[in-house]
């Protein structure tokens, strides 16, 4: 008998990642799909999340990545006050080598077969026009083009979400919700980084910013020379007077080798499931950083796809992004008189409204 102790039906059922009400491994031979969909949670709602075409390591790496993911989906629309639960999808392969329009028609096909329980919508390797392509077979797709009926690249809210969660932060740290004059530093200028950038410097922050991909460096720093670029995120976080850290790459940016060497007052970034693993929110705590919850100040990209399955409005969605802001301040006030960090915070008050989801 195989020994499955340490693979994946072990991470499924036994672990602390497990949990998920539906996991479904996916595989089309001809076009070369693999994936994973987990759905974490429906109690609120159909769930909802993006696709990461990503190349894992190992199916056992995507599995594990795909069922983070989702919890994190789950805990951010609870939050963000959507009637909806979380998933997420990954893409196992190189999406610059292995996307094809077969592919993406065949995944569209495997997220149809759920039946309207997984949303699926954009995220890393993913873009709207993938998007468009996975919808011609599966009707419960957002982040489409405006063309196909969408509301289009959800960076932007994300961005300003994000930005309205550094607002919040200062207010909780320094009391004045200004950015102006202060030292923020962003890793990861993508999608969301960029559009950061752009709010950041609007206000008058002094901007630090790094990205593995040259090209993407070189087109913010031509475009706004007072930005400073450094080599790679270890010298970002070390920057001397550092403000803000602004993660908004991938996940478990905040671990035992960064945490101790963190120079900023404040983290705040868009990057998903920032924690690399639990204890890291009282090790910020114990070293006076405040740290906005990655999954609550996200939260701007998964209000717009939603809002896309009942006619996109971009000022209603702006509207409830803004307000991102208040529940992060809230969140802060509850980690304090309740005496947690802001991370257990957080969870409390998301898994508050999902148990009350179950009972209505």
């Amino acid at each position: 008998m195989t020994d499955v102790s340490d693979g994946v039906l072990h991470t499924l059922f036994r672990s602390e990642q497990g949990g998920h009400e539906q996991v479904v491994l996916v595989q089309d031979r001809s076009s070369g799909l693999k994936a994973v969909i987990a759905l974490h949670s429906t109690a609120l709602g159909p769930a909802l999340g993006g696709t990461r075409f990503y190349p894992y390591a190992d199916e056992a790496e995507a599995v594990a990545d795909a069922l983070n993911l989702a919890r994190g989906m789950s805990y951010k629309n609870a939050l963000a006050g959507l009637d909806h639960g979380g998933g997420k999808a990954v893409i196992i392969g190189d999406p610059e080598r292995d996307k094809t329009e077969e592919l993406l028609l065949a995944y569209g096909r495997a997220v149809a077969s759920l039946g309207g329980r997984y949303v699926t919508a954009c995220d890393v390797g993913t873009y709207v026009a993938d998007m468009d392509v996975v919808a011609r077979e599966n009707a419960w797709t957002t982040g489409r083009s405006p063309e196909n009926g969408g509301a289009g690249d959800s960076s932007v809210l994300t961005a300003f979400g994000v930005y309205q969660g550094m607002r919040a932060s200062a207010q909780h740290q320094w009391g004045d919700p200004s950015l102006r004059g202060r030292k923020v530093g962003v890793a990861g200028i993508g999608k969301v980084g960029r559009h950061l950038v752009g709010h950041l410097l609007a206000e008058g922050a002094e901007i630090v910013i790094t990205d593995v991909r040259e090209e993407a460096v070189r087109l913010i720093t031509e475009r706004h020379p007072e930005v400073t670029a450094v080599p790679d995120t270890e010298a970002l976080i070390r920057t001397a007077g550092l403000d803000v850290y602004a993660p908004c790459a991938l996940g478990g940016a905040l671990n035992d080798a960064s945490v101790p060497v963190l120079t900023a007052q404040v983290v705040c970034g868009a990057a998903n499931n920032q924690l690399a693993h639990p204890g890291i929110e009282k090790d910020l705590a114990d070293r006076g950083i405040l740290y906005a919850p990655d999954y609550v100040v996200n939260a701007g990209g998964v209000i717009q796809v939603a809002d896309e399955l009942h006619g996109f409005d971009f000022d209603r969605c702006k509207q409830k992004a803004a307000r991102i802001f208040d529940t992060t301040l809230e969140i802060f006030a509850r980690a304090k008189s309740d005496g947690v960090p802001p991370a257990a915070a957080a969870d409390r008050l998301a898994e508050q409204r999902m148990a009350e989801g179950r009972r209505a």
